[in-house]
Parts: C-alpha cells; sequence; structure tokens
C-alpha cells in the first residue's frame, strides 16, 4: 500500500522588521486649550505601538495662515514639533496622526480653516514618498516658519530631506519676512 506523504513547505524565519526612524510631526491648534491639546495629543502618540519615543519642542504661538495669507483677526495657532522614534511605517503613523486628530474633534470642512489639532507628517529618517497619501518630506514643510522654528528648537542641526538645512531654511525665510 503506497501514501502520499505531504511535506510542510519550510517557513521562512521571521524578519527583524523595521528598524526606527525618526519621524517630524508638527502639531497645530488655533480652537480650544491649544497648549493641553498639543500636550495630550503627544502623550496620545507615546503611547502608540511600536513608538519608543517622543521629545516635544516648545509651543510657539503664531498668526492664522489661510488661504488668501495670514490673518491676523482669526484665532492665533500654538506649533510644535515632535521627533518622535516609530517602527511603524510612514503610511500607518499618518493614519493614526488622522486618527488622533479626530479623537480631539478635528473636522476637515474648510481647507486651512480652523482646527483643534492638526498634525502633519513633516519627514520620516531620509524616507521620500510621493504617493499623494503619504507625502514624505512634507512638500511645503520648507516654506513654514511654524513648522522649521519648534524643529530647530529640538534639533538645531535638522536636515528637510531634499531641501538641505533647517536653520537655513529657516533663515531664509526670516530674511524674505515670511
Amino acid at each position: 500500500m503506497s501514501r502520499n506523504l505531504t511535506i510542510p513547505p519550510t517557513v521562512p524565519p521571521s524578519g527583524p522588521g523595521r528598524a526606527d526612524a525618526v519621524a517630524v510631526v508638527a502639531f497645530g491648534a488655533n480652537l480650544g486649550d491649544r497648549e493641553e491639546t498639543i500636550r495630550s495629543a503627544a502623550e496620545r502618540i507615546a503611547r502608540l505601538p511600536l513608538v519608543s519615543d517622543v521629545r516635544l519642542s516648545r509651543m510657539f504661538e503664531t498668526v492664522a495662515l489661510t488661504l488668501d495669507g495670514p490673518d491676523p483677526d482669526a484665532p492665533g495657532y500654538v506649533n510644535a514639533v515632535a521627533l518622535v522614534t516609530t517602527r511603524l511605517a510612514p503610511g500607518i503613523l499618518l493614519g493614526m496622526l488622522h486618527a488622533i486628530e479626530a479623537e480631539n474633534g478635528r473636522e476637515r470642512h474648510e481647507r486651512w480653516g480652523d482646527r483643534t489639532l492638526d498634525l502633519d507628517l513633516i519627514a520620516y529618517g531620509e524616507e521620500r514618498s510621493d504617493d499623494p497619501h503619504v507625502l514624505v518630506p512634507h512638500p511645503r514643510a520648507a516654506e513654514r516658519l511654524f513648522v522649521l522654528e519648534p524643529w530647530l528648537d529640538l534639533d538645531p542641526d535638522a536636515e528637510l530631506p531634499g531641501h538641505g538645512r533647517v536653520a537655513d531654511l529657516a533663515a531664509a525665510l526670516r530674511a524674505q519676512g515670511e
């Protein structure tokens, strides 16, 4: 009598996973208790799986920026930046940032409108992506002092991939009166 033996497939060993990367996350809020919202959002990011460290900059008060330019009559913003050490993929991290915005009452009705919390993924290590769902580095980060100055507060030697030193970018914007 012959028997058919089924040999189980060789299971490859599990890989080491994604290495730690430092993601740069920008925070902004101009409604509600802005500073408390930013602090609690940073604490929430620190509790995400595969996040091992979150360093939050000082808070910076800025004038609201609308599609028509700066609006000193609109509620002012508080901005900050966090350096987030994580093994989450950029797209997963961005999705979790959007979920944290929603937890804080963020509604997306108007582009550049008032908001309880805005979280932007500015950079993710040296990675670059032109995927419309996960653009890294952020396409307008080099043009925004409200991102660059808090980032410099944490890392004076920071570089924005593809754009150069953050200190040089900020100095150029200041010279233009941005």
